[in-house]
Order: C-alpha cells, then structure tokens, then sequence
C-alpha cells in the first residue's frame, strides 16, 4: 500500500468523519475508514483535510485511526446478474450480505456488486475484424426469461476486434479483444464499472413524443407522462404514494423497472421485497423481478448511504437504456433523500438555505431528474431509449409550498398532487385532479388521435371541464342549496360525480379494475361523457329531472369498470345504445315526433 493514500481520523461526528494527510485523494474517491474498513466517500477537501461521509455505522470510531483511499469514485458494477437482485444504497446485494453476516448487516463488509463465480453464456454477435465503438453491443446473455442483456463496448474504446468468443463465462473474464488505432490492446468483459454522480453518455437527447401507459385512468387521460419525462407524486402521509409507484411500476409499458427505496420505513420495504417477486408481470406472465431491480435503503440505514441510493439507482437506468431499453425509475421518496442531504450539510457547517435545507438543494434535484430523457443511444446501431424517472415526495404535514416540493416542481414536468382529504374519503388514486398538471399534454395530443381516437382530447377537455364547473357550482350549493341550481347545472353536476366515481375512482386490488387499457378507457370516457352530453340537451329540452338524474342505466355506467379487456367493444356499445334509448323516453312527446 502506498503511504500517499494513508490518511489518520481527526474527527467523528455521526456519518461525518474528518482524515488528515489525505492531500494525494481527490473529491469524491472511496476511501476504507478504520481497521473495520468502512465504506466513505470524500464530499469535501480542505488543505490535507478531507470531509467523509460513511456509509456505514460508525459508533466505536475515534482519532487517530487510518484512512485509506482507494484512489477511484464510488462506481457501480454494470453487467449480467443486475436484474432481479436487492442492492443496498451503494449496490451491495443484500441476499449475499445475510449469507455472510445474517440478518442484520454488520459493519466493513466486502462483498462484489455482481457474483464472481456466476458463470453466463454469452453469444458474439460480432466477428474478430470488425470495427466497433463505444456503445456497440458485442454479445448477447440471456439474464431472465424475458430481458437479453446486451453486452456493449466501454465508453472511451473504439478499435478492430482482435479476439472474441462465444461461451459460459463470468462477468470478470475477457471475452473480447479491441485493438485501437494506436495498436493498444484493450480487454472486453461483460462487466463494466461507472462512477454513480456521473451520467453515462449518450449520442442525442431527443424530444419526448410517445406517452408511458400507465393503465391508470387519472394518468393517461388527465395527466399523462412521456416516455423519456419526470414526474413527481407529492402527498402527506397516507395518501397512497408508494401504492401509485407500485401500481407504475407493474404496470407501465416499460422494459425495465429499476425501484429505489430510499429512506423510506422499513416495514415499507419490506413490502416491496415481499411483494415484487410474487407480483406477476402481466405482458410476460412471469414474476416481476425477471425485469426489476431493487434499491433498499431504510431510514434506519446510515444517512449518508441513503444519500447515495438515487445515484446508484439512476447509474444502472442508464446503463439498461444505452441497451435501447425503455426503463420507468420510481425514487420513493426524495424527501428523504434531501433530509440526508440536509444532515450531511449540516455537519459540514455549510450555511443553511431554507428549512435548513442545503442552498444547492436544487441544483441536486436538477442533476438527478435531467439524467432523465429520450435519448439516441452511443454505437452505429442507431437505438432510442428512454428513462422515465416518478420520484415520491413526502412533504411535512402536506405542506406543498415546502423546498424539497417547490425545487422539484420547478424540473419536472407532470405533477400528480396527492389529496389526504381524498384519500380520507377513499377515493384512490388520490390525485387530485384541480391542482394536478402534465406539461406534455400537448406534445402527446396527435399521439392519442392517431393511436386511440380522434376525439379522445375533445372527451378529455369536455370532462375537465365538467370537474371545474362542478367546484364552482358546490361553492352555490354550499350557500343557498342544490335546489337553486337550474337543471342543466343538476346534470352537469350528476356528470361530475360519475366522472369521480364512475371513471377516476380505481381499485388497486381488483383484478380487473387494477389496469385499463387505453382503449377502454376511450369507451369509458365516451359512456360517462355520453350521460353529460345527452342530459344536458335532454335537460334543455324539458325531460323530467328527477327521472333524468335517476335512470336506470347510470347504475350499469358505475359496474362498466369491471367490464373484462375482451368484452369491452360489445358491452359498452350496448351501454351506448341504451342510455341514449332511456334518455330519449324522457323526452316529451312533440320532440320526439321532431326528432
């Protein structure tokens, strides 16, 4: 070991420890703290000082103690064996760490990232003579059933192959051989290592187009987020956050789902590691984990690991879409992440921005989320990807106008806010659909026309529409009465609630309410939106009120979202046909005979 790299504790002070004679590190290098060779990362230098922040426990550390650097940045491993797997904040598996420590982790464990006697059988998909670059897939490994991991050419290497090979390997063996213009021979294996807080790169960021089906109907229809978007979920506790990023996770059209704990309570997490594999994937029929990767950092975890976790998460994201997969990264919740954050800057003596939060509170959230996008892909083969990135927030008390909300309002572009009094009423999702936005609505409009209905943004409008006049007309009845409202504002009123109840009410549990295609979510709109527009010209033209808001059929309306995917074409024509038949009865007489 080299003296250079030596440094000696002066300091301790929770996950903060300060070294001496760390002058030959450098800002953010891992370093091994202690005789128990804890894991740290350098966050700030002064002179020969250096700020670690630990990302283990360490109660039982003093002064004079070494301090090893290791001379290279917190990095992930990135290769076959991701998939499926529960990594702790700085990607150690947890499967492997119970093996070796039990249930509870101990302290200064090493433990590889990706297993070293695993052996993979890796198919060549290039010839020795053939020029590549950086990001060209080289090979082929089948990981699970359904994801084939693409083995690419390292950033910064372009050459002729000289060797390659097809065959059973693990991830720390050469299977390929890039000689570069300068005769310098570099060695390929399947594995290849990143730096967390550096975004990977890519050819050309591109223009978000195509929508990222949820299968949530409050989603897709009011609030939809692109393939390539960020999106936030902001709520108080017990509004259904971590279910909306469960529910997104097994749902949406993605490839790979990549799912970060991060500070979240452990009994949560739990959940979610108990959850995830018995979940089956609904495209594939197999368990969701044979396309998820799993990031766990419980808030009794050490601070400054939970810190790290979204890097971690967001690192391996990119690494799948520079495979040309379309990957949906859940952050549940940000919040947390900022309070370790916060912590740190705190025992930095960093002057406090507000709440006490760190000034650079937002520019954090800025390069987490901008690691998000559509992209074109490095190599010849010309792949567009795209990492869609939902982070959770928890803000205290429900509280919006809070910094962590407000940074992360002002990048992301589709804002799905979490209601508690929503959610009191049982009203799931409890997004809440008056101060809730999606910038991309106009960018994704001719996608729905062209792929759903043409009609689809005028039944959109027209029902957002009715869900505003409705909060205007309960501020008249809240004063003088229903009874003062006009018949046209009693229907337009009645449609409201069958929009509430009827279309954006969603059981998460129900096996056929959980999901609803885009297609039967036009026929719901339509049915729903057929009441409205009926009524209301029904209502004009003198039919009976009380008949008008009781019909017969608006029962069958509400039981439309248990309607079975493969029935939905016949029975909700047939629904069509006999609403406008029931509210055509209503109708007097003389205009019937005009009809």
């Amino acid at each position: 070991m080299n003296d250079k790299q030596q440094g000696t504790i002066l300091k301790v002070s929770g996950p903060l420890v300060i070294a001496s004679g760390m002058k030959y590190a450098n800002m953010f290098d891992v370093v091994r703290v202690s005789e128990k060779k804890l894991i740290g990362e350098i966050i700030e230098m002064h002179d020969d000082k250096a700020s670690i922040q630990v990302y283990e426990e360490t109660s039982g550390l003093g002064p004079g103690e070494p301090v090893i650097s290791t001379g290279v940045p917190l990095s992930a491993e990135l290769g076959p064996g991701l998939i499926g797997q529960m990594f702790d904040g700085i990607q150690r598996p947890l499967e492997k760490m119970m093996e070796i420590a039990g249930t509870n982790i101990t302290r200064g464990i090493e433990v590889y990232s990706l297993d070293r006697n695993k052996k993979w059988d890796f198919v060549a998909c290039v010839e020795a003579g053939y020029e590549v670059e950086s990001g060209d897939i080289i090979g082929k490994v089948q990981e699970t059933s359904v994801i084939e991991h693409r083995v690419m050419v390292p950033w910064g290497i372009r050459g002729k192959i000289k060797t390659i090979k097809s065959g059973s390997f693990t991830v720390d063996e050469v299977v390929a051989e890039v000689e570069d213009e300068k005769g310098n021979v570099h060695s390929l294996k399947m594995m290849q290592k990143w730096p967390v807080r550096k975004g990977r790169p890519y050819r050309e960021k591109l223009a978000p187009g195509e929508p990222m089906i949820t299968g949530q109907r409050v989603i897709d229809t009011f609030f939809p987020i692109a393939k390539g978007g960020a999106a936030a979920v902001p709520g108080p506790f017990g509004s259904g956050k971590t279910v909306v990023q469960h529910q997104l996770a097994k749902w949406a059209d993605t490839d790979i789902v990549v799912y970060i704990g991060c500070g979240e309570r452990g009994n949560e997490m739990t959940d979610v590691l108990l959850e995830f594999p018995e979940l089956k994937d609904p495209k594939t029929g197999k368990s969701l984990m044979e396309r998820t990767v799993l990031i766990a950092n419980t808030s009794d975890m050490p601070v400054a690991a939970r810190e790290a976790s979204i890097y971690t998460g967001i690192t391996i994201a990119e690494y799948f879409r520079d495979m040309g997969y379309s990957v949906a990264l859940m952050a549940d919740s940000t919040s947390r992440w900022a309070e370790a954050l916060r912590e740190m800057s705190g025992r930095l003596e960093e002057m406090p921005g507000e709440e006490g939060y760190p000034a650079y509170l937002g520019s954090r959230l800025a390069q987490f989320y901008e690691r998000a996008g559509k992209v074109l892909t490095l190599g010849k083969e010309r792949r567009e990807a795209a990492i869609t990135a939902i982070g959770a927030v928890s803000p205290p008390g429900g509280d919006l106008s809070e910094p962590v909300t407000q940074s992360t309002l002002r990048i992301v572009k589709v804002f799905w806010g979490l209601d508690s009094s929503l959610a009191y009423r049982r009203h799931f999702p409890a997004i809440n659909w008056l101060n809730s936005y999606s910038l991309y609505i106009d960018k994704l409009e001719n996608w729905f026309s062209n792929n759903v209905a043409g009609d689809w943004d005028k039944l959109r409008k027209d029902a957002m529409r009715v869900l505003q006049e409705e909060a205007e007309l309960e501020e008249i009845v809240r004063l003088v009465g229903v009874d003062a409202l006009s018949p046209v504002n009693r229907v337009t009123l009645e449609a409201a609630r069958s929009i509430r109840e009827d279309y954006l009410h969603q059981n998460a549990f129900h096996n056929v309410d959980t999901y609803t295609s885009l297609n039967k979510q036009y026929r719901m709109l339509r049915l729903v939106m057929g009441y409205y527009y009926f009524g209301i010209k029904a209502a004009e033209q003198g039919a009976p009120l009380d008949k008008l808001l009781n019909l017969p059929v608006r029962e069958k309306i509400g039981r439309a979202k248990y309607i079975e995917e493969k029935d939905v074409d016949i029975m909700f024509m047939e629904l069509e046909k006999e609403l406008k038949q029931q509210i055509d009865q209503l109708l007097p007489k003389e205009v019937r005979a005009n009809a």
